[in-house]
């Protein structure tokens, strides 16, 4: 293990992250924003008739990389507390990561080729993703813990940076030089992110795995759903039980439909929304159970220990209240791409930068640029003046408002649509009023929500509580995908002919709905939520 910097330094092995950071976010943004349009106009969906079924594919294959992304962080953090510790796993994974974008790059053309690669760029980015930040942390102790906060601000500068120049740059590399090089730009700056980490082996400190805590969020669980008490069942447990069971009739029904082609189970629903729909129902019927009898969990664990689980499944139904809103966010780098590509580039106005700005994946650009100017003008502007008004900006305001500006961003975006469905030329820069509202609500929602998790969940469960925040994403993405899959059924097909909209209006007024409908629900919620402080005492 390296040694700690000199008392009140900053560490000199900082430059290492940072340096593997800035790469890595612009090897992730560069293929990710220019996935659908690729998926669009490849031979890898030539099977399909150009128009909405191939669009619906790409929206398919992207959101189900998304699920992947976040999922993968379980893998990722459990294989490091566990067994190898933050470096080793970043080293390792980065390297499974660079072996995902050398797939994109040689085989454009072929299918097995490239979705192997889509695989291993999800297995190798989720798998470092709850990492990185960690890893940073431990390079500080108590003598220089004043210039973390140096750091982790450069980390959110670096995140953004990396993401606006590759919103903006990998679509013209499509566009002009095809998709071997497109592609292989981020592969190349994935390998130098991993050769940059690599560099500082020597001088890092490395904390070894921890060991197993016997008073951990699943501990408390599985104590609290086996113990029994006299003259009373085990509810709790039957119903963690039915999840498990549901769960595994879910995918022995997928399995069944799809080796021996019984109809069981909804033809559109694949292996990815199973899973998914399985491991939904085993958190929420497991995290039901365990509420029931948590009590029981009393004197084979301390009380900081229980209470902690209780906090985290009242936070597990704030997050899965967010998902909604993960749903409309992420579509921008698909569903909103798809429309931008109906609409106008206003290459003749004066304004236009026609220079930069020829595509219509690089309006995404926006989102990184306008997160970096709202924060500051949130925090320093909106949220005193709102204060000084006599209208007090909680967490879980700030996370409601937010669901339902994201619905509003939708709307716009619908009437948009109806715009061009109507045969009308829409110009491309009204995507930038949809796109400010979605940042801004993406930052009333996101960073919102972390702080919040973080202030509510005592010590010894952050760690799981951001194992379930990346869920939230995992779980937008298959709002998503449930969503496609419907269209594709006779009766809503016919709903959707009967409204006079076309399929591309529907689904956004249908989103921006969704997203009301959660904005709701979440405020209701919020009226008898009982907000704690589990900040760390000076």
């Amino acid at each position: 293990m390296a040694t700690s910097a000199a008392a009140g330094s900053m560490p000199r092995q900082i430059r290492y992250i940072i340096g593997n950071e800035a790469c890595e976010r612009f090897s992730f943004y560069g293929m990710r924003n220019i996935l659908v349009p690729f998926l669009i106009s490849s031979v890898l969906l030539a099977y399909l008739p150009a128009g909405s079924e191939r669009d619906t594919a790409a929206k398919d294959i992207f959101h189900m990389f998304v699920i992947g992304v976040y999922f993968f962080p379980l893998l990722g953090g459990w294989l490091s507390d566990r067994f190898f510790g933050k470096y080793n796993t970043i080293l390792w994974f980065s390297l499974v990561y660079c072996a995902g974008h050398a797939c994109l790059a040689l085989f454009e053309g072929n299918a097995t080729g490239f979705y192997t690669g889509l695989f291993l760029i999800a297995l190798g980015s989720g798998g470092i993703k709850p990492l990185v930040v960690s890893f940073c942390g431990d390079q500080f102790d108590e003598t220089n813990k004043d210039k973390a906060k140096l750091v982790f601000d450069a980390f959110y500068w670096i995140i953004n940076f990396g993401s606006f120049f590759a919103s903006l740059l990998s679509p013209l590399f499509l566009r002009h030089y095809g998709p071997a090089v497109a592609f292989g730009i981020p592969g190349g700056l994935m390998f130098i992110a991993t050769f940059v980490f690599w560099l500082g082996r020597r001088r890092y400190v490395n904390v070894p795995p921890a060991r197993r805590d016997p008073h951990a969020f699943f501990e408390v669980v599985r104590t609290a759903l086996r113990t029994r008490q006299p003259g009373q069942g085990r509810p709790g447990l039957a119903v963690a039980l039915a999840g498990l069971g549901v769960a595994a009739a879910m995918l022995l029904l997928w399995a069944l439909s799809a080796t021996v082609g019984l109809r069981a189970w909804p033809e559109h629903f694949n292996f990815v929304i199973t899973a998914c729909l399985a491991l939904g129902v085993v958190i929420a019927l497991g995290g039901a159970g365990a509420s029931m009898q948590l009590e029981r969990a009393r004197g084979a664990h301390p009380d900081e220990a229980v209470d902690g689980v209780r906090a985290v499944l009242r936070i597990l139904i704030v997050f899965a209240l967010v998902t909604p809103f993960w749903s409309l966010f992420d579509q921008k780098a698909s569903t909103w791409i798809i429309q931008g590509r109906e609409m106008v580039i206003p290459h003749d106005a004066p304004w236009w930068p026609s220079w930069l700005v020829q595509d219509a994946a690089q309006m995404q650009a926006l989102n990184p640029l306008l997160v970096m100017l709202l924060i500051p003008f949130n925090n320093l502007v909106l949220f005193p003046l709102l204060e000084r008004a006599g209208l007090r900006v909680t967490a879980l305001r700030k996370m409601g408002g937010g669901i339902a500006i994201s619905g509003l961003s939708w709307v716009i975006a619908a009437l948009l649509q109806l715009e061009i469905d109507s045969g009308a030329e829409v110009s491309l820069a009204w995507q930038g009023l949809p796109y400010l509202l979605l940042t801004f609500s993406e930052i009333l929602v996101s960073a919102t929500a972390l702080e919040f998790a973080y202030s509510q969940a005592p010590h010894a469960m952050k760690g799981t509580i951001m194992a379930f925040w990346y869920l939230t994403s995992t779980f937008g993405s298959l709002w998503v995908l449930l969503t496609n899959a419907a269209v594709r059924n006779e009766l809503v097909i016919g709903s959707i002919a009967r409204s006079g909209l076309s399929e591309n209006a529907f689904l956004m007024f249908f989103f921006a709905g969704f997203a009301f409908v959660a904005a709701l629900a979440f405020a209701t919620y919020a009226r008898t939520y009982p907000m704690q402080s589990n900040y760390r005492r000076a």
